[in-house]
C-alpha cells in the first residue's frame, strides 16, 4: 500500500523551537530531496556546498544572498538554482506564512 504525505501539512512542525525544520523526503546514491519549512530564520554562515541544488519555494516569501553582494527575492512558485560552491546564504524568511521548500541535491 501506498502512503501519501502534503508537503504543505505543518502540524508535525513544532514553532515554538524557532529552528528550521529539514525532512528527507527521499535519498539516493546520485541525488537527495528535501522539505525544509523557515519561519523568520535567516543562516548566519555562507553554504558553500559540494552538491548543486536546485529549489522551488512552495509557500511564503525568501530572499537568497550571493557572497558577490547580490541578492534575489523569491515568493511562492519560484525555483532557483544554486551551482555546486557557489557560495550563499539565506538573508530572509517570512513567518507569515511560514517558507516551505522543496529542495533537490545532485552532482
Amino acid at each position: 500500500m501506498h502512503k501519501t504525505h502534503n508537503i504543505l501539512n505543518l502540524d508535525d512542525i513544532d514553532f515554538s523551537q524557532n529552528k528550521e525544520a529539514f525532512q528527507d523526503i527521499l535519498k539516493h546514491k546520485h541525488f537527495s530531496i528535501e522539505r525544509i519549512v523557515s519561519y523568520g530564520q535567516s543562516s548566519e554562515d555562507w553554504y558553500d556546498q559540494d552538491s548543486n541544488e536546485w529549489l522551488i519555494l512552495l509557500q511564503g516569501r525568501a530572499t537568497i544572498l550571493y557572497d558577490n553582494n547580490t541578492s534575489i527575492q523569491l515568493k511562492k512558485g519560484d525555483t532557483l538554482f544554486i551551482p555546486a560552491h557557489h557560495k550563499h546564504k539565506v538573508s530572509y524568511t517570512s513567518k507569515r506564512p511560514p517558507c516551505v521548500w522543496l529542495t533537490v541535491f545532485f552532482k
